[in-house]
């Protein structure tokens, strides 16, 4: 990130009066505008600073080729799968039924596809995109030499902090969307739409079936919420951005083979892997909410642990870079 981008991200392109790059602490400590010296201002302009900085840190983000690319690469995996599937049950609908997850289910119903391709990418594609996002959110600054330049700001290190976890929670729900969106018109341009039945048997509207798609995209976004925390943690331990990415990516990869383990099934449900499938039970009537239920407060679980190791690291942390 360049300088001018750092200005951009500790919000003094929204004109919030920030301090120089090279003011001493005591431009640091009140951390509001001149003539402010009211608490109500004080937490005015702190909550200025605080929108200033998440709206640069997402205008940075999503900038980004980096971005453009793993979002790219993530809508074209519902285009494939729907292409494969079209050529695949051609006029012979024989091994249907092979694959992952609902992929039998998609010639009936392109919102199939939908599901299908959240199953796909969930495992691997999609947290992996979150990681890369993740691992360069601390590191990348160091990396840079801009860390030290935004730590100038009144924002503060736990602002910056939180700030940049809640752009990667951002780009989670982004990357989820991109992929539910771009499956749901390449369903609608390969397949018929209609009623949804259901893998419980009921059949439902095609109304009913797009809130149940929409539900299962949320639950999908919540499901990273825990490798996004751990990427965050990842990024403040170094300052090369590539070591956190890979780093990030390699811990994802072994708790995948751990939790595929028969003889570690004691220790499974504690991955936060474990129930990330559970969002096919939004596709039963009446719905089942326990695992889904499990699945988020297991997420809350590692983002809680995460961004508090994260939070000591960084405020403890020698900044130089």
């Amino acid at each position: 990130m360049s300088r001018a981008e750092a200005d951009v991200a500790t919000g003094t392109e929204a004109g919030a009066g920030a301090p120089a790059a090279g003011a001493g602490p005591a431009a640091e400590a009140p951390g509001t505008p001149e003539g402010s010296g009211t608490p109500t201002a004080s937490r005015t302009a702190r909550a200025l600073w605080s929108l200033g900085l998440f709206r640069g840190e997402l205008r940075i983000v999503f900038r980004r080729w980096r971005t453009a690319a793993l979002l790219g690469v993530l809508a074209a995996i519902p285009v494939l799968v729907g292409i494969a599937v079209k050529f695949q049950t051609r006029g012979d609908r024989q091994g249907a039924g092979d694959g992952p997850a609902f992929i039998a289910d998609v010639t009936n119903n392109g919102l199939f596809l939908v599901f299908t391709s959240l199953a796909v990418t969930l495992p691997f594609f999609l947290p992996m995109a979150v990681g890369v996002v993740a691992g360069d959110s601390v590191a990348g600054e160091a990396n840079a030499g801009t860390l030290r330049y935004l730590l100038v700001a009144p924002a503060g290190r736990t602002r910056l902090l939180l700030t940049k976890y809640a752009t990667v929670l951002v780009f989670c729900g982004v990357a989820t969307l991109v992929v539910a969106l771009a499956a749901l018109a390449t369903g609608a341009a390969l397949f018929p739409f209609g009623d949804v039945t259901l893998i419980s048997g009921q059949t439902v509207s095609l109304g009913d079936g797009l809130l149940r798609a929409l539900a299962i995209a949320g639950v999908v976004a919540v499901s990273l919420v825990g490798i996004a925390a751990l990427g965050l943690f990842v990024s403040t331990l170094t300052d090369s951005a590539i070591a956190a990415m890979a780093t990030t990516v390699g811990v994802l990869l072994t708790v995948q083979i751990l939790g595929a383990v028969p003889q570690l099934h004691a220790v499974q449900p504690y991955l936060f892997p474990h129930y990330w499938m559970s969002f096919a039970d939004l596709l039963r009537a009446p719905v089942i909410g326990g695992a889904i239920a499990r699945n988020a407060g297991l997420q809350a679980l590692y983002a809680a642990v995460c961004v508090s190791a994260a939070w000591a690291r960084l405020t403890t942390r020698d900044v130089t870079a």
